[in-house]
């Protein structure tokens, strides 16, 4: 009898437990599983900067906000639209009226990824929902006229997906943030009556799995409340056991508190972190949102992604990739060849992906590079580059008289010879497909 009223003690205990407004509580909740098993997301930003569909998701800030204004956007707006022509005023062209949410969720289904992060607001304050603290600056009351968070969330769940939001904390224009920049973030006029009745609306509304937070550079995470916000999220909230938060809560925050790291945009550490972190880079090389005058040497490659995805993987990482939808909403179809390119290849090669954890060493480059990622004692090596003869030579692996090789795709093991009784291996490589991905995954079973 003792040991089950100690064991429910510790049960209620155990639930009863709650996190606490400040960074040390925080810190220490668990990341829910799913994410890390998940790896790969699809970020999408969207929004009325997708209707210029110039220089970057930035354009309003770069036109009228910045001192001095760059030259490329005042020149665009002076030569394509009429003098006095403001930013809100692209709104209303905001049409979307070629989105079909189940043809994208179609899309990044078939691109193996496991989330989907859309921009439920940007910096330019314009939500894609019928935010009540956003009047006559959203989706339902102007440009689409639809709830497109909700029409997206909906699509992307029914394909057994995971849903996040980003959302920026800072607002470029708004009078109340202004207001209190002026007065040097002591008063918080903004945050209390437009950002946290927002964040709290859209949690309970969209139930998001990931809440993508930005902006929040310019004032400490006092100013926003976040730590107020993140106890509330991770204990009474409606995602409180499954919700995952990035690190961009105040300034002096990123790499240091929250759920996983960002760090920065296209972060890509030298060696293996010791907290779990994301890598959020773009197809399109220089703009997160939709550039009508993108080129073709400016998107990235498909063979460039799945190295880049390889190597955020093996270093413990999450790779969120991002595409930039037209005003009328349509994802590019150079977008979508490299999603589905990405998909092909997982899907021959994603048990080395998914679930995986970095192995004692994440990479060596003998031959060709090879990055390493592991489950129990499998050890899955892939060769980001074609190896120049039909041998490729590995010195981190320890084998035994029982290892097995294979090549991921073909049952048949492949032979192997030892470079040195401490290690290492020369493997006899059978003729390998080809694939525009330009990678190729060995599989090692290294039970002793």
């Amino acid at each position: 009898m003792l040991a089950v009223s100690l064991l429910i003690v510790a049960v209620v205990s155990q639930t009863a437990a709650r996190y606490t407004p400040d960074w040390t509580s925080l810190d220490a909740r668990p990341l829910p599983s799913w994410y890390d098993e998940a790896k790969l997301g699809i970020f999408i930003h969207w929004g009325v900067f997708s209707v210029p569909g110039f220089d970057s998701e930035w354009f309003w800030w770069h036109w009228q906000g910045q001192q001095p204004p760059d030259p490329k956007c005042v020149n665009y707006m002076s030569q394509n639209y009429p003098p006095g022509f403001s930013y809100p005023e692209f709104a209303p062209q905001f049409h979307a009226q070629f989105f079909n949410p189940e043809e994208w969720a179609d899309i990044f289904k078939a691109s193996g990824a496991k989330y989907v992060v859309l921009t439920a607001k940007h910096h330019e304050g314009f939500t894609n929902w019928e935010s009540p603290n956003s009047w006559n600056w959203n989706s339902v009351d102007t440009g689409p006229h639809r709830d497109l968070v909700g029409d997206l969330g909906e699509a992307v769940r029914n394909r057994s997906l995971h849903y996040g939001l980003y959302n920026s904390l800072y607002e470029w224009f708004h009078p109340l943030y202004l207001i209190d920049k002026k007065n040097g973030f002591k008063t918080q006029e903004f945050v209390l009556n437009k950002l946290l009745p927002e964040l709290y609306n859209m949690v309970v509304r969209y139930q998001p799995e990931v809440i993508w937070s930005d902006g929040d550079w310019e004032a400490p995470d006092t100013y926003w409340n976040s730590t107020q916000f993140l106890a509330w999220l991770y204990n009474d909230s409606p995602v409180k056991d499954t919700v995952v938060t990035n690190d961009r809560w105040g300034a002096g925050c990123a790499c240091k508190h929250g759920g996983y790291y960002n760090c920065e945009d296209k972060y890509t550490p030298g060696q293996l972190p010791k907290h779990k972190w994301e890598k959020c880079t773009s197809v399109d090389t220089l703009s997160w949102g939709h550039r009508r005058n993108m080129k073709m040497n400016e998107v990235m490659p498909l063979a460039a992604i799945i190295e880049d995805l390889v190597r955020t993987v093996a270093l413990g990482g999450n790779y969120l990739l991002n595409v930039g939808p037209t005003a009328d909403g349509m994802i590019p179809p150079v977008f979508e060849e490299r999603l589905r390119g990405v998909g092909d290849w997982l899907e021959l090669n994603g048990e080395a992906i998914y679930s995986s954890k970095p192995w004692r060493v994440q990479t060596e480059n003998t031959t060709i590079p090879v990055w390493y990622t592991s489950k129990g004692l499998i050890v899955y090596a892939i060769m980001t580059a074609k190896p120049p003869m039909s041998t490729v030579k590995l010195l981190e692996p320890k084998t035994s008289a029982i290892t097995q090789v294979f090549l991921v795709g073909n049952p048949t093991p492949l032979s192997w010879a030892p470079v040195n009784p401490g290690g290492g291996l020369v493997v006899l490589l059978p003729e390998l497909p080809y694939t525009p991905a330009q990678a190729w995954t060995l599989k090692l079973d290294l039970v002793q």
